[in-house]
């Protein structure tokens, strides 16, 4: 797996190298300069899940043979597509929601001299993919299913994020809006089909299948986004902040997660007054006492069960598909996500 990610990162320069270059676009050392400080601050500096599991679906629906250089040159160029989306996103989102860290260090626009330069940033970022599957991808017959696929997957992030963002942020709190439909909402636009659909529809598309004909291995991994969010909100609360990275602020964030969804669903109605009181508030007394009353309805527990019907489920959906190179796609995905403690 370190071999691969090396030979990952190799493609990273290369592309880095061309779009410095780009023909179309006369730099001068300044700009050039910028870009490069950009791209290496914001794009690899993540996990690499996403771009990493283009590689290895592809090599799955390839039934486990080694693929040749060139197919994991062109496997790793899509999957730095998707690693320059996810900085894009993520660029843009924290300047929206003020936040000051990611990936432990300080947000791009937080940076001396940088400010609301990192918004251009972000639109640079977003131009940067055209370029490179313009570059490696034109002569290809799944081209315009590529792009086409690129443009369908923002539309529907930037929507999710909209939804999100009109429901945590904009006037009065209330969390009576807060339903486990609105949560499956946010988290299937604004996170499943950019993290677990969108790498396994570039592999099958690289591998010559015709996405209208695998609707439901997309209707599987957008279930397994769910859970995976699932678990990003209950760890946001649970999780140990030194395995996490980070410290959970999901309850003074107002944010609408799966824990206090739950546990509205869950509460009578003196518990709720209590949620609605102190839920969204940045007072530790605040915090405290919401936690306490997650201790009280065993979110904990409930969160194990929901885990568990939700493995099954999955496991279930996955084995019902015909194709075997695909259940070991499907299967594969599910075996990094299922009991994370990160």
């Amino acid at each position: 797996m370190s071999d691969l990610r090396s030979k990952f990162l190799e493609v990273y320069s290369v592309l880095k190298s061309e779009l410095l270059n780009d023909p179309a676009f006369e730099f001068t050392d300044v700009s050039r300069q910028w870009v490069d400080r950009m791209l290496d601050y914001n794009v690899p500096g993540g996990k690499l899940n996403r771009g990493l599991s283009v590689i290895d679906s592809l090599k799955l629906l390839k039934d486990g043979r080694e693929l040749t250089d060139d197919e994991i040159f062109h496997a790793s160029a899509v999957g730095w597509c998707i690693e320059w989306l996810q900085a894009y996103f993520l660029v843009l989102d924290d300047i929206m929601d003020g936040s000051h860290t990611r990936r432990g260090q300080p947000c791009w626009f937080r940076l001396p001299k940088i400010g609301m330069i990192a918004v251009n940033d972000g639109i640079l970022l977003r131009n940067h993919i055209p370029r490179i599957l313009k570059k490696h991808f034109r002569g290809k017959p799944y081209y315009v299913d590529l792009l086409d696929l690129f443009n369908e997957v923002e539309f529907q992030t930037a929507h999710g994020q909209l939804i999100d963002l009109i429901t945590t942020h904009e006037g009065e709190k209330d969390l009576s809006k807060y339903s486990l439909a609105l949560h499956r909402r946010i988290v299937q636009y604004k996170t499943a089909y950019y993290s677990f659909y969108l790498p396994v529809a570039c592999a099958l598309l690289m591998a010559g299948e015709d996405l209208e004909s695998h609707v439901g291995v997309k209707n599987i991994l957008i279930e397994m986004g769910t859970y995976f969010q699932v678990q990003d909100d209950y760890l946001d609360c649970f999780g140990d902040p030194k395995v996490i990275g980070k410290v959970g602020t999901d309850i003074q964030d107002f944010k609408c997660s799966w824990v206090v969804v739950k546990a509205l669903e869950l509460s009578n109605e003196e518990q709720k007054k209590l949620l609605h009181e102190n839920y969204g508030k940045d007072d530790q007394i605040c915090i405290e006492k919401v936690k306490e009353l997650y201790k009280v309805l065993d979110i904990q527990g409930v969160f194990l069960e929901y885990e568990s019907s939700s493995y099954q489920k999955l496991t279930k959906s996955i084995e019902s598909h015909s194709s075997k190179a695909v259940q070991a796609v499907l299967k594969s995905f599910l075996a990094k996500i299922y009991k994370r403690q990160k």
